[in-house]
């Protein structure tokens, strides 16, 4: 069973480890960051983030997760952050630790803060900040970091709040609606929506669970900004992610294996 005492047990013992899933701008398949992607590995194989994740919100656990996320990220990527400075990292919020003071405290111990607009912090809109979450958010701006609102259906209100609440500066769209997009519905209805939203605002917008040539053509035509998935890369140690990144300049995006 997943329980704070076995996360927290996890993370002593060094169970946990990151992924980095590239992201790729839409018009020439530059590779301009990633996101990181965090993993367990446990005796009965790795589990991902949607395994543990959800059992760790509004507990200790998520802090926990969360600055060693920073702490590791830092560790890893920090040099190649610095070399390319154009570059940017994504990085997953759980919505009830903004504004606690604790992943500003990490990022300036571990020197990510010194990075900061290369910084993305992610926020899901399973839960929505509250009013000191969404204070920290309108505040990452005095300090360059850009704040994501991640899985975006285009289904309900949720999202539609906080970004009206607060300054979000990107928004990603969940793979689901990507995965509408296929021979029998080369066009669906929220390409439409979307386009009239890059019209009418600054926001920068990816696409999540890119799988196929269609869609990629059919999120660029779109005028899309930058997106992730399998058809460019799966998710990726971080040595093999610069590598991948020193080599995407020069190359078109690619199917999967």
């Amino acid at each position: 069973m997943i329980s704070f005492d076995t996360i927290r047990a996890g993370l002593t013992q060094g169970e946990f480890f990151l992924e980095y899933l590239p992201t790729v701008s839409l018009t020439d398949g530059r590779c301009t960051g990633a996101e990181a992607l965090i993993r367990w590995r446990r005796p009965a194989g790795v589990l991902q983030p949607m395994d543990f994740i959800p059992r760790a919100e509004n507990t200790p656990v998520s802090g926990l997760l969360t600055y060693w996320v920073l702490d590791t990220v830092m560790a890893e990527i920090g040099d190649w952050l610095r070399a390319n400075p154009n570059a940017h990292i994504g990085i997953n919020v759980p919505p009830e630790i903004l504004g606690r003071g604790g992943i500003l405290h990490v990022a300036e111990k571990s020197g990510l803060i010194e990075l900061a607009p290369q910084i993305i912090l992610e926020i899901t809109e399973r839960g929505l900040p509250d009013l000191l979450g969404i204070e920290a958010i309108n505040h990452a701006r005095v300090v360059g970091v850009r704040v994501a609102l991640d899985d975006i259906t285009l289904a309900g209100r949720a999202n539609l709040a906080v970004l009206a609440r607060a300054n979000i500066d990107i928004i990603k769209l969940d793979k689901s609606l990507v995965s509408q997009i296929g021979p029998q519905s080369p066009h669906p209805d929220w390409l439409d929506d979307i386009a009239a939203l890059l019209q009418s605002s600054r926001l920068m917008v990816i696409a999540e669970g890119v799988e196929t040539e269609l869609q990629f053509m059919t999120l660029r035509k779109t005028n899309i900004h930058e997106a992730q998935g399998f058809y460019f890369s799966r998710p990726i140690p971080a040595a093999i992610f610069i590598a991948y990144h020193r080599e995407a300049p020069h190359c078109q995006p690619r199917p999967a294996p």
